[in-house]
């Protein structure tokens, strides 16, 4: 989508990571990585992402095509998956992550397959007292986005009764909608990225419709805080839009000489 600009988007995206106070320890990739699934997009996906100065990890969305991402990437061996499907576990973190890949090919909607569910509840049963986060392309929920809805995951009544039989799993992460959206699921929590460029507009009327919108790009700061907090989840907004202003340094309050200008026109 060169109108949206969304290569420009992603190096500012990149740049924001790498500026962070506190530098994520890695980044997920949830899935449309490119618009078209060609080699080329996936080559200067390559050419953007590789200024991030920690690792990053990708799985495929409906915009994506696995074979093409393999042989741009071939230096990323979890895209190999298992059974075909780029499915895979991080070892490395804690807490453990699995990548799950919901891609039917040539459709926009996702599900997961009886030896994708299969690998999963292997996975799960492996390392029953790891704390766990499982991240995933469609979102096993509904949002009451009627458009994107109607091409969502197609079996979470089957993926949520997995999950209940599993309390170490601290949250689903999930992309597809654009849109920061957080939902109960079992025992565990759902949530949706902000897109790194346009989001989806949020309507709720029911209709049969589907809009973008240039809301702030952002990302998903995910927080691991211990076996005792959990994990904690914050929206971070990219492009430096929103400036910010100490009112609180080494004890006490700071006074606030050049408040930050308005983010909307007033």
């Amino acid at each position: 989508m060169s109108q949206l600009r969304t290569d420009d988007h992603l190096r500012v995206m990149v740049s924001h990571l790498n500026k962070l106070p506190c530098a994520p320890e890695f980044v997920i990739c949830t899935g449309d990585l490119v618009d078209e699934g060609s080699t080329e997009e996936y080559a200067i996906l390559s050419e953007i992402i590789s200024d991030l100065r920690m690792p990053y990890f990708f799985i495929p969305g409906n915009h994506d095509e696995r074979d093409a991402m393999r042989k741009v990437f071939p230096n990323h061996d979890y895209l190999s998956g298992h059974d075909g499907f780029v499915q895979y576990t991080i070892e490395d973190y804690e807490p453990r992550l699995i990548g799950l890949d919901t891609v039917i090919p040539g459709e926009v909607g996702g599900r997961l397959c009886s030896r994708r569910i299969n690998w999963l509840q292997d996975q799960l049963a492996e390392q029953p007292n790891r704390p766990t986060i499982i991240f995933m392309h469609h979102p096993p929920f509904r949002t009451g986005i009627l458009r994107m809805d109607e091409m969502g995951f197609e079996n979470p009544l089957e993926f949520a009764a997995i999950l209940t039989e599993h309390s170490h799993i601290e949250a689903v992460l999930a992309g597809h909608l654009h849109r920061p959206i957080n939902r109960k699921i079992a025992n565990t929590i759902a949530m949706t990225a902000p897109g790194p460029a346009h989001q989806i507009a949020l309507d709720l009327t029911g209709e049969d419709r589907l809009a973008i919108t240039m809301e702030p790009p952002a990302a998903l700061i995910h927080l691991w805080l211990g076996s005792e907090d959990g994990l904690v989840s914050h929206v971070s907004y990219s492009g430096d839009c929103y400036e910010n202003q100490v009112i609180y340094a080494a004890g006490k309050r700071v006074r606030a000489e050049n408040l930050p200008a308005p983010a909307i026109p007033l």
